[in-house]
């Protein structure tokens, strides 16, 4: 049985994130061994920005959490890999509809890790790239961090 945050939440044994949730994330397919997957977003019009179209941090989030699942999928338990960086190339206008993010993990180091996605509209068409690098760390918590005492 596969085992961390990933595989515990594609199992139902704990929620999704709620940005997840809100961006309608949905995966289609996933390999741990090749640092592989494709995920699909609902893009809802309340996502849109005055011309209509999909407003690029909601873009920026999607390919965000298109990559990072698949470093995660590659995490055992007690890991997670924050995004350290994210860079963002726009390429098209996206409209709201389903988009398809796909990612791989381009070097998996003990802790510095190289992402790199794509997200494309229902026609195939690319409408953003992106690069990431993460950092593989151990946690007590997966969650909200320990709140500060001031």
């Amino acid at each position: 049985m596969a085992t961390g945050f990933f595989w515990d939440m594609m199992a139902g044994r704990t929620p999704p994130p709620a940005a997840a949730a809100t961006l309608g994330w949905k995966l289609r397919e996933v390999d741990p061994e090749t640092g592989t997957i494709e995920v699909e977003f609902a893009a809802s019009d309340a996502f849109t920005n005055p011309a209509g179209h999909v407003q690029g941090g909601f873009l920026a989030a999607m390919l965000d959490d298109t990559m990072g699942p698949a470093l995660a999928a590659t995490l055992g338990p007690g890991l997670f890999a924050p995004t350290l960086d994210l860079h963002v190339q726009f390429l098209r206008p996206a409209w709201p509809g389903t988009l398809i993010g796909k990612a791989n993990v381009v070097r998996r180091g003990k802790q510095i890790c190289q992402l790199r996605g794509e997200l494309t509209d229902d026609r195939g068409r690319v409408i953003a790239t992106a690069t990431a690098t993460a950092m593989v760390q151990t946690g007590e918590r997966m969650g909200r961090p320990a709140r500060s005492p001031n």
